[in-house]
């Protein structure tokens, strides 16, 4: 292929304008309505559970050239990949790292998205 400006959908170009397109983008293998990986599922998981439903998911098994060039763009060898706010945070290890500290719900408010967990504790403190 020639590697011209522009470039297809793998081109730094426009894995760049994927990543900024949303506070939340997600490339995985499947869709958040099916999942064809546990990796994959388990960062819809882990987005359903703080209540983040609005975000752009990215089926890398469509698109060859967006699933190198996703790699390549994060330096980073595996799908699913998570972004917030144009920032690559990591894949499914990560996010549920940061699901399990409570980082996940700190990036989330910089995003101006309340998590459904906060909630949740809520509930549990009126006990």
């Amino acid at each position: 292929g020639a590697e011209g400006g522009g470039g297809g959908s793998g081109s730094r170009e426009a894995v760049e304008r994927l990543v900024r397109e949303h506070p939340v983008v997600v490339f995985m293998k499947g869709s958040p309505a099916q999942p064809l990986c546990g990796f994959s599922n388990a960062v819809v998981q882990i987005l359903r559970l703080h209540g983040v439903e609005d975000y752009r998911a990215h089926d890398v098994l469509q698109d060859p050239d967006l699933r190198q060039g996703i790699k390549n763009y994060s330096n980073w060898p595996t799908i699913p990949q998570v972004y917030l706010n144009g920032e690559f945070v990591g894949g499914c290890d990560i996010l549920l790292q940061m699901h399990q500290n409570g980082d996940l719900v700190e990036e989330l408010k910089k995003l101006g998205i309340r998590s459904a967990l906060l909630d949740a504790e809520k509930d549990q403190e009126k006990k």
